[in-house]
């Protein structure tokens, strides 16, 4: 395959001109080659030169600074990384000492609220126990006081139903006794 294709290049370059003049490709004509190289150089070196010189230090400057740009970006962003975790944990710290003081706050009002409570409810209850001691005592005054008046009322009706069943007047103090030794008798179920 390689004798083949050395073949047909030397082929080729011998019949140069039978080959380009009758294809009509005078790239291909050997007289060419030594101006088409002279230009394919010339050419080559002007855009190596541009690019060498020109082009390729602006997109190695461009580089350079857009390589300097992150790092400097990472920079920052690492020194705002520190500095958040920094204000994060004083954060943290506010908010654990804000949650201790409430919760101090919280148990000391605890604290006074149920002091206070028990402090009025000792006192509603005293005025509770007054209030029935006083009527305690007024509820036996009546007792004793409605006994001595239902021993009066007995006296008089007692008289009165002897009398108007005998026709005479008996002692009011016969009956005045036994009105109260009937009520003495009775009286300890009623107080």
């Amino acid at each position: 395959m390689k004798r083949t294709l050395g073949l047909i290049l030397s082929i080729s370059i011998g019949y140069g001109d039978l080959f380009a003049a009758e294809a009509g490709m005078p790239q291909l004509d050997p007289t060419y080659w030594a101006s088409q190289a002279f230009w394919l150089i010339l050419m080559f070196s002007i855009l190596y030169i541009l690019i060498a010189k020109f082009f390729l230090p602006k997109i190695k400057n461009n580089l350079d600074d857009r390589e300097n740009k992150i790092k400097e970006d990472l920079d920052e962003a690492n020194n705002l990384k520190s500095l958040s975790e920094k204000k994060f944990k004083e954060y943290e710290k506010i908010i654990e000492n804000s949650k201790k003081e409430v919760s101090k706050i919280l148990l000391e009002s605890k604290k006074n609220l149920d002091k206070d409570i028990k402090t009025k409810k000792d006192a509603i209850e005293k005025e509770i126990e007054d209030e029935v001691s006083k009527v305690q005592k007024e509820i036996f005054k009546l007792k004793k006081d409605s006994i001595t008046s239902i021993n009066n009322i007995s006296q008089e009706i007692a008289s009165n139903i002897i009398e108007k069943l005998s026709g005479e007047k008996l002692n009011e103090s016969s009956v005045k006794a036994m009105v109260e030794d009937i009520s003495k008798k009775n009286i300890g179920k009623y107080l």
